[in-house]
């Protein structure tokens, strides 16, 4: 079990400051998880669960006296919702692929949400924004009230991207508006490293999920030419 005291003890020196080599590894995953996850791969599921597992202890750092010894419980708490929705995702595009639904083989065909399906995100992260900061001022949570959207939004925009809308990803540029400035203050570096990447990549991972919408939705619209092999109307 000697690498796994490696892994929890282990530290980068950068300009006098000392970075848990679990932050960057968990952060890692996450990049990886999110490929991944643009490309529409099962695999996505569980190395981002990989991630989730590391990047909970880093985020105590008051609790597993680590160099950054603000606690932010938002980012902590967001893991361990991170691996159960995570769980319900890897079981969904499983199910999804293994009945061949998605006509270029990706895991989940891309679709934009419902108006009641949004309304219903929206009434959710206005009551979750609102609840957690109230729990997270209470626990101790340094910067309860953007803790709280950083907490909320990543468990809705985990939760779309399980369903398949392309809105999961606006979700997520939000998220890391906030959640940048947030952990630099908080001297996370690493991570605030990897969100300011993931607003350029989930730029990215937009444009790349609305084009296998389109895409998708044209090959399911019949043409003439398919009309007249099936014979037409009765």
């Amino acid at each position: 079990m000697s690498w796994l005291m490696w892994l929890l003890d282990a530290r980068l020196h950068i300009a006098g400051s000392e970075i848990l080599w679990r932050e960057i590894v968990g952060n890692g995953f996450g990049l990886a998880s999110a490929i991944a996850g643009m490309r529409r791969r099962v695999v996505a599921w569980p190395v981002g669960m990989i991630g989730n597992v590391l990047l909970f202890t880093v985020f105590l750092g008051g609790v597993f006296d680590t160099p950054q010894d603000k606690d932010l419980w938002g980012q902590a708490g967001r893991q361990v919702f991170f691996f159960a929705v995570s769980a319900y995702g890897w079981w969904r595009w499983r199910q999804t692929r293994a009945r061949g639904e998605v006509a270029d083989g990706g895991a989940v065909a891309p679709r934009w949400a419902t108006w009641s399906e949004r309304l219903v995100l929206l009434a959710l992260a206005v009551a979750g924004v609102g609840v957690f900061t109230v729990v997270f001022t209470l626990l101790g949570s340094w910067g309860p009230l953007p803790d709280a959207w950083i907490f909320t939004g990543s468990i809705l925009a985990t939760y779309g991207m399980a369903r398949g809308w392309v809105e999961f990803w606006l979700i997520w540029i939000a998220v890391d508006a906030v959640g940048v400035p947030l952990l630099l203050a908080a001297g996370y570096y690493p991570s605030a490293t990897l969100y300011l990447v993931y607003g350029g990549f989930c730029v990215v991972g937009f444009v790349a999920w609305l084009r296998a919408h389109r895409r998708l939705a044209a090959a399911a619209v019949p043409t003439p030419a398919d009309a007249v092999a099936g014979g037409g109307p009765a």
